[in-house]
This record gives C-alpha cells, sequence and structure tokens, in this order.
C-alpha cells in the first residue's frame, strides 16, 4: 500500500452485532459502502469503536475480513490488532497476513503492570519483526494504562515498517512534538481526539479519527479541508460544531452505547452493543434522536458557519 493514501479522516468503526454478539455482515457492510460513498479516507476497523476486545477472536477476525473484502482497495482499511501481549499480537497480525490486511494498528501490550518505556519499545520491535505489514502506533493510555513518549515514538519510527502514529492520550505538548520531529519525513501522525482535532491538523497532523464521521460525514470533511488549507477563521468555526456535535457521546453513562445508537439511526445496523456495556435508557434515546435530528435540519448551515450556530 501507498502509504500516501492514509490521510484525512479515518472513521473508527462500529462493529454492527446481532442479539448473539455475533457480526452482522449484512448491516456491516451496508455501513462500510456508506463511508466509502460519504468520501471518508480510511476506515479503522476493530479499534476500541469496534469493541474489539468484548469480541470473540473469531468475531472480530470475521469484521475485518468482512471489511477488508468489502472495501479493500477502495479506501485503506486499518486493522487492530492489539493484545494483551507480544505472543497475543504476533498470533493477531499473522491472520490478517492471511486475510490480506496491509496495516496493522497495535497499542502496548495491556493489563500487564508495565515497568518502564523499554517494554514498550521491546513489543513494538518483536512484532514488526515478525511482519511486513506497516504498523501504525496506538498511543491510548486511558484503555492500556501506559503512555507511549515522544520520544518513545521517535525512536519506533526507526524501524521500517512502523509508518505512523495515532495519538489519543489528549496531550497536545506531546503532539506538537511528534508533529515537529516528523514534519516533512513521511511518517504519519493522526489525532485521535476529536476536540483537538482542528489545531492537530493546522499544526500539520495527517487527519483525525472521529468516531461519528459516518454520522455526519460532510462537517468532519470540512472541518479538515478548512484545517489544511491552514484557514484560521473557518477552522476555529466548524471546530466548534464537531466538538458540540461530539456531546453526544455523553449523552449516556457508556460512550459506545450513545455512539452504536446514533450511527444506528441511518438505518443500517442495529444499536446492539457488547455484553458488559450499559444499554441506553428510553430517555437517552429521545435526547439523542432528537440532538441528532437537530444538527440534521442545519446541516447545511453547519458546512457554511459566518456566525455562531446554536445546537439544542
Amino acid at each position: 500500500m501507498d502509504i500516501r493514501r492514509i490521510k484525512g479522516i479515518i472513521a473508527p468503526i462500529i462493529t454492527p452485532i446481532k442479539e448473539n454478539e455475533d457480526v452482522d455482515e449484512k448491516g456491516f457492510r451496508r455501513l462500510l459502502n456508506h463511508c466509502v460513498e460519504s468520501g471518508l479516507d480510511a476506515v479503522f476497523v476493530a479499534g476500541s469503536n469496534g469493541e474489539t476486545m468484548s469480541l470473540t477472536q473469531e468475531q472480530r477476525n470475521r469484521a475485518i475480513k468482512i471489511a477488508l473484502d468489502e472495501i479493500g482497495g477502495k479506501i485503506p482499511v486499518l486493522c487492530g490488532v492489539m493484545d494483551t501481549s507480544t505472543r497475543r499480537v504476533i498470533d493477531n497480525i499473522k491472520a490478517l497476513e492471511q486475510m490480506g490486511g496491509e496495516v496493522a494498528v497495535i497499542t502496548p501490550a495491556f493489563y500487564i503492570r508495565n515497568s518502564c518505556q523499554q517494554e514498550v519499545v521491546r513489543h513494538f520491535e518483536e512484532v514488526a519483526n515478525k511482519t511486513n505489514l506497516k504498523i501504525m502506533i496506538y498511543n491510548i493510555p486511558l484503555f492500556t494504562q501506559v503512555n507511549i513518549t515522544p520520544e518513545i515514538v521517535m525512536e519506533l519510527s526507526k524501524i521500517e515498517n512502523i509508518i505512523g502514529l495515532k495519538d489519543s492520550s489528549g496531550s497536545i505538548i506531546q503532539f506538537q512534538k511528534c508533529l515537529s520531529y516528523f514534519r516533512d519525513t513521511g511518517f504519519k501522525v493522526f489525532q485521535g481526539i476529536t476536540e483537538i482535532s482542528g489545531v492537530s491538523i493546522l499544526m500539520g497532523a495527517d487527519g483525525m479519527v472521529p468516531v461519528l464521521a459516518p454520522l455526519f460525514p460532510e462537517i468532519f470533511k470540512k472541518l479538515y479541508r478548512v484545517a489544511a488549507a491552514k484557514d484560521i477563521k473557518r477552522t476555529i468555526l466548524m471546530q466548534d460544531i464537531v466538538s458540540r456535535v461530539n456531546k453526544i457521546l455523553s449523552m449516556a453513562l457508556n460512550a459506545t452505547s450513545a455512539a452504536k445508537y446514533a450511527i444506528s439511526l441511518l438505518g443500517f445496523s442495529s444499536k446492539q452493543v457488547t455484553l458488559p456495556c450499559e444499554p441506553l435508557t428510553e430517555e437517552e434515546e429521545a435526547m439523542i434522536s432528537e440532538f441528532v435530528k437537530s444538527i440534521k435540519d442545519k446541516y447545511d448551515l453547519f458546512l457554511n458557519p459566518e456566525e455562531e450556530i446554536k445546537i439544542v
């Protein structure tokens, strides 16, 4: 794969499931094609938003295989292979190779008691030595309990098949250090926190990874375009809209449940989440539905914001 294609808006796609928690293949294929038709630049399957660690390994691999078969070649498909040990990740990568995947997204090993950054280095080095696939570093300390420092990212970037970073640490200081170091190198740097994506792209980030991209693709694409063009005024306006749209994720106790319900309103997939995720109450569903409707009613205005627009 030409890694120059990995840029812009990457949708961290949900995994539609049935009541028995098997992957809903029909619904997933429809949602994936919607992402392509909406002009999103790539998808990230089997990530945090895809409930990857709540699925069985069989169902995780099934989701990845469906995504590769349905849209592989049309847009890049980044595949999550994160796990609790180096050996497990290597096993996951070998399965991904057999499925025809090209880009693997990897976090540090989690649940173990990471005692130093050198364990992170050892993990990525060992995995990278066992595959020719392209590898994206995924820093998400909220879930892994270990933060990958910019210095470690810089060290890992020397490995030929490690090609980029998705940073969900929320630290703009760390992110800026990485942007400064990797400027004009070809190494990809993506912002995983939607609320600071606009400023990150202004500073040179390759793109963003917003959970709700399939629901409001044009809004997120517009933010990326104006920020990449260094249009500060419109970036500020679009970031304000995007941040308020993102409030959907806090309208329920469980953000995944909120995201799945909101995206289910497209009509492609159900709101079903994996156990033990807290399902939405009727009141939460009504609130999200009303909020989504208020956005859609003003959609054209949001794409051409010249003054503050109120969202109910």
